[in-house]
C-alpha cells in the first residue's frame, strides 16, 4: 500500500465487474461501515437492516454491478483503491423519492452523491474534494449535467468520521458545488452544474 497520498495523484473509475475485488477490498470486513455496502439510500429500511445481517446488502450492489447499473465511482492512488462516492440517477435512491427535507426542487433530471467512504489511512488529507472533482469529470464525459448531493453542515468542531459519510459541505464547497435549497439548515442540497 502507498504511504503517501497526493490528491492530485488519483485516478477514477466506475465501479464495474473489472475493479468489483477491489471495491470490496476497500470496504473490508465490515463493508465499510456497520456491512452497510453503500444500500442505505438504495433499499426500505427493513431490507437494509436485515442486509445487514446476512450479507445482502453485498450481494444487492453486487447484483447491480454485474446488470451494469451505475452505483458510484473508485479513486485509486498508485493502483490502490482508497476512497469510494456513491453516484447514481436520484430515481435509484428510494430514501431521496421518500425524503420529506430533500424533496425534489424542479423536474431536471439529476444524479446523486449520497455518501463517501474514504480508507481511514488517507482522511484528511483532501480525498473528499479530489473524488468529486473525479465525479465531475466522469458526468462531463457522460453528458451528465446536473449533480446533486445532501452533505452536512456540522454543528460541532470535531465530527466523527461515522458521521461524515454522506460528505461534509465545505468539501462540496471546495469542488464547485452550490446550495440550492435549505429546507435542512444543517443539511442543504447543492448542485454541481456540468
Amino acid at each position: 500500500m502507498p504511504e503517501l497520498c497526493i490528491p492530485d495523484s488519483l485516478t477514477f473509475e466506475l465501479l464495474t465487474k473489472d475493479n468489483w475485488d477491489q471495491f470490496v477490498q476497500l470496504f473490508g470486513a465490515r463493508g465499510a461501515c456497520g456491512n452497510c455496502w453503500c444500500m442505505y439510500f438504495r433499499l426500505p429500511k427493513a431490507e437494509f437492516d436485515a442486509g445487514k445481517l446476512d450479507g445482502g446488502n453485498k450481494e444487492k450492489m453486487k447484483q447491480l454491478v454485474w446488470e451494469n447499473k451505475p452505483a458510484g465511482v473508485l479513486g485509486f492512488y498508485d493502483g490502490y483503491p482508497i476512497g469510494w462516492c456513491a453516484f447514481a440517477p436520484r430515481q435509484d435512491f428510494k430514501k431521496l423519492e421518500k425524503s420529506r427535507v430533500h424533496k425534489p426542487i424542479d423536474q431536471e433530471q439529476v444524479w446523486s452523491i449520497t455518501c463517501f467512504f474514504i480508507d481511514k489511512r488517507f482522511r484528511r488529507n483532501g480525498i473528499s474534494v479530489a473524488m468529486l472533482k473525479g465525479v465531475i469529470d466522469i458526468a462531463r464525459q457522460q453528458n451528465i449535467r446536473i449533480l446533486e448531493a445532501y452533505p452536512t453542515i456540522p454543528t460541532q468542531d470535531k465530527l466523527p468520521d461515522s458521521f461524515a459519510w454522506i460528505g461534509l459541505y465545505k468539501s462540496f464547497e471546495r469542488a464547485g458545488f452550490r446550495i440550492v435549497d435549505t429546507t435542512s439548515k444543517n443539511r442543504p442540497m447543492v448542485r454541481f452544474y456540468t
